[in-house]
C-alpha cells in the first residue's frame, strides 16, 4: 500500500528536521524543503497529499506558497496547513480566505501535529464522498445552460468547507471577496444596531447563496454571517463571479432575482416590524423554520437567535414560546422546538 505523502515546507531546520521525524515514524513519507520557492517546486513534481507551510519564511512566504500552488490545478485541492508562531484573528482569516484549511501554533506537540494531520486525512476522503453521494442534488440548481453549467464548474472546482456551529465567515466591514454556497447546515446573517442589539436579517440554507448583495453594491459586507448549523460550503472570489455575470446573460439573470427576492424578503420584515403584534411575528418565524425543517417537523434554535430574528427582547420570546406550547401549537424541550399544528400557527400568521 502506497504511503501517504506529506511536504514540510520551513526555513528552521531544527523545526523540519523533529516534525519530519515524527510524521515518519508514524508511518508517513515524508518530503523537506528549506524554503517557499523550494517548496512550490516539491509540490508540483510530487503532488503530496498534505502540506505543512511555514508563514515567515525567505524568497516565497506561506500565503506566497499557497497563491501558487491554488493557481495550478493538480495542486489547487491539496489539504494546507499553516504553521506559524503566531496566530491572530487577522492572519488566519487571510489564510482561510485563501484557502488554507488548518493552522498549527508554535511550538506544537508530537499529539496536536498527528491529530491535524489526521483530521485533514479525514475531510479530505468526507469531501470525496459527500461530493460523490450529493452531485445529483447539486445537479438541480443549474438549468442546462451554458452560462450555468460555468457556474456549477467553478463552484465543483472548489474545496468544501466544513465549519462549526457559531464559527464567522466574515465580518460586518471586511473586504466583500467572496460569494458563498451552502451544501448542508445554515448560516445567519446580522447587523448591530447602534445600542449593540443584534437583528437577524435572513437564514441561509442548502442550495442557497449568501454574500451576493455585498459583492453587487460595495466593496465592504453589509453584515456578518456565521455559522448557525455546522455547514458544509463551497465558494467563489468576487473576480469569478464578476466574469461570469458579465459574460453569460443566464448567470446575471439568476443573481438578479435572488437580488430581488431579497429586497422582497426585507421589504417583508420591516412591514412585519412596523405592524405585527409579537405573536403573529413568531408566528411567522416558526412558520418559516418549520418550511426549512419541513422532512423532521423540527428543529433546534436558541431563544437568542428567535429574538435576533424577531427584533424582540428574549423575555418576550420565552413568554410566547411558553404560550404557544400551552396553546398546543409546538412543543420545546432543550432548545428543540417541534411544530405540533402548523395550521394554526399559519393562520396567526396571516
Amino acid at each position: 500500500m502506497e504511503k501517504i505523502k506529506i511536504l514540510i515546507i520551513e526555513d528552521n531546520d531544527d523545526i523540519r528536521e523533529s516534525t519530519s521525524e515524527i510524521l515518519m515514524l508514524a508511518g508517513y513519507e515524508v518530503l523537506q524543503a528549506k524554503n517557499g520557492k523550494q517548496g512550490v517546486e516539491l509540490a508540483i513534481k510530487y503532488i503530496p497529499d498534505i502540506i505543512l507551510c511555514d508563514i515567515m519564511m525567505p524568497e516565497l512566504d506561506g500565503y506566497g506558497v499557497l497563491y501558487l500552488l491554488s493557481k495550478r490545478e493538480e495542486t489547487s485541492l491539496i489539504p494546507f496547513i499553516f504553521i506559524t508562531a503566531k496566530a491572530d484573528r487577522a492572519e488566519i482569516r487571510r489564510g482561510i480566505e485563501m484557502g488554507a484549511d488548518d493552522y498549527l501554533t508554535k511550538p506544537f506537540d508530537d499529539i496536536e501535529l498527528l491529530n491535524a494531520i489526521e483530521g485533514r486525512l479525514k475531510k479530505k476522503e468526507h469531501q470525496k464522498k459527500f461530493y460523490s453521494s450529493n452531485s445529483e442534488q447539486m445537479d438541480h440548481l443549474f438549468q442546462p445552460v451554458n452560462g450555468l453549467d460555468e457556474l456549477k464548474k467553478s463552484f465543483d472546482d472548489r474545496k468544501i468547507k466544513i465549519l462549526k456551529k457559531k464559527q464567522i465567515i466574515y465580518a460586518e466591514g471586511d473586504t466583500a471577496n467572496t460569494v458563498y454556497l451552502i451544501l448542508s447546515g445554515s448560516v445567519k446573517t446580522t447587523k448591530m444596531t447602534e445600542d449593540g442589539k443584534e437583528l437577524m436579517t435572513c437564514v441561509y440554507y442548502p442550495d442557497e447563496y449568501f454574500g451576493i448583495t455585498s459583492l453587487f453594491t460595495g466593496r465592504e459586507y453589509k453584515e456578518t454571517a456565521e455559522v448557525l448549523q455546522d455547514a458544509a460550503l463551497r465558494s467563489i472570489p468576487r473576480e469569478e463571479l464578476d466574469q461570469l455575470v458579465c459574460k453569460y446573460p443566464d448567470v446575471a439573470e439568476k443573481f438578479i432575482k435572488i437580488l430581488a427576492q431579497s429586497v422582497v424578503n426585507h421589504e417583508q420584515q420591516l412591514l412585519h416590524l412596523a405592524y405585527f403584534s409579537v405573536r403573529k411575528r413568531m408566528a411567522e418565524i416558526l412558520s418559516k423554520l418549520y418550511q426549512a425543517h419541513s422532512e423532521t417537523g423540527n428543529f433546534e434554535i436558541s431563544r437568542e437567535n428567535l429574538a435576533s430574528m424577531a427584533g424582540m427582547a428574549i423575555e418576550t420570546v420565552s413568554r410566547i414560546l411558553g404560550d404557544f406550547k400551552e396553546e398546543g401549537l409546538i412543543d420545546r424541550n432543550a432548545g428543540r422546538i417541534t411544530i405540533l399544528d402548523i395550521t394554526r400557527l399559519q393562520k396567526m400568521k396571516n
